[in-house]
């Protein structure tokens, strides 16, 4: 009875109200993928939709470092195309290029974040113009490399990231490589931005980047290593999506917006300043969620884009209406 009395007091005791809701939405639309689609409960089906979802939850957390920085990435679509078609050129059918053609694409991902950066911090382009210009040089650069059509296929070492399960695992009986892949990224990623300098530099020029450049804050410094952090991502969902996707020229089409779109529902800012990165990695289930309850329905595909594009247009105006608010007070 003690313990009972005790679990009754800290559950009341918890202020929901500081809870991100993005939790309460995710956890209400598992629920209703399970009323539709029962055998979603099943470690099969859970760990599948685990599984699709992982490279959209690393891209959008690398994402909000550059939006918490108060700017946009776009080009890590483009990015994402680019690793696959790329690897898929560079492997030529070798199984064992893999372990020397993912040293390249990360090394390729840290050039262009440092190149969106540098443009953005140096020569003060805005970063909308930025990445939108370096995504279509990417993408451009990806049709004249493979011809314009996919060529050649990622060996099985290439595609066991994103494609590979392991089986007879106590209790969830599969265990997806690309799943354990999520979870050591999504925790590097958390502790750069929650407990390390480069994390509070990021919140700082986000907020005000006048004042945190007057209290000492190395304001292009932190812009470009959010731009690396945001590119060096987008390698690790290519490499997970070539997995299970295969080779394409359009792999990574829409995944840019798909990445803003579940940092906004993980209740980022868009002007800056605010962002947690396991509430965005919620929020990129909570999309993949949206995604999957619109397919068990039977709603087409073009659903998915309206859907998304309302919940960016919310987003900003909610963004712009908190703005105003603040101004005024």
């Amino acid at each position: 009875m003690n313990s009972l009395v005790t679990f009754a007091r800290r559950y009341t005791s918890i202020n929901w109200a500081n809870i991100n809701p993005v939790y309460f939405v995710l956890a209400a639309l598992i629920v209703a993928i399970i009323l539709n689609n029962p055998n979603f409960i099943e470690p099969t089906g859970y760990m599948n939709f685990l599984k699709r979802a992982a490279p959209l939850a690393i891209l959008a957390a690398g994402q909000l470092y550059v939006i918490v920085s108060g700017g946009f990435d776009l080009s890590v679509g483009s990015m994402i195309t680019l690793v696959v078609v790329g690897s898929s050129m560079l492997t030529n059918n070798d199984p064992a290029a893999t372990m020397w053609v993912i040293p390249v694409m990360f090394g390729m991902g840290a050039l262009v974040g440092l190149i969106n950066g540098m443009v953005v911090c140096y020569l003060r382009v805005p970063s909308l113009i930025t990445t939108l210009g370096m995504m279509i040089t990417l993408n451009g650069f990806a049709f004249l490399w493979s011809g314009g059509a996919p060529r050649g296929y990622l060996p099985d070492t290439f595609r066991f990231f994103g494609r590979v399960s392991y089986k007879d695992i106590p209790l969830i009986h599969m265990l997806p490589v690309a799943l354990i892949v999520l979870v050591v990224v999504g925790l590097i990623l958390y502790w750069l931005m929650h407990k390390t300098n480069l994390g509070r530099m990021i919140h700082a020029i986000g907020d005000n980047p006048n004042t945190a450049k007057l209290a000492g804050v190395s304001v292009n410094q932190a812009r470009i290593s959010a731009f690396i952090v945001s590119s060096l991502s987008a390698v690790v969902a290519g490499i997970l999506l070539g997995g299970f996707a295969g080779v394409s020229t359009s792999v990574g089409v829409g995944y840019e917006l798909q990445a803003i779109t579940a940092a906004v529902l993980g209740g980022a800012v868009l002007l800056g300043g605010r962002g947690s990165v396991p509430a965005t990695i919620a929020g990129a289930l909570t999309l993949m969620a949206i995604f999957t309850l619109l397919n068990f329905l039977g709603m087409p595909q073009p659903v998915r884009q309206i859907v998304q594009g309302l919940i960016l247009i919310a987003a900003v105006a909610l963004t712009m209406r908190r703005k105003g608010k603040h101004a005024n007070s």
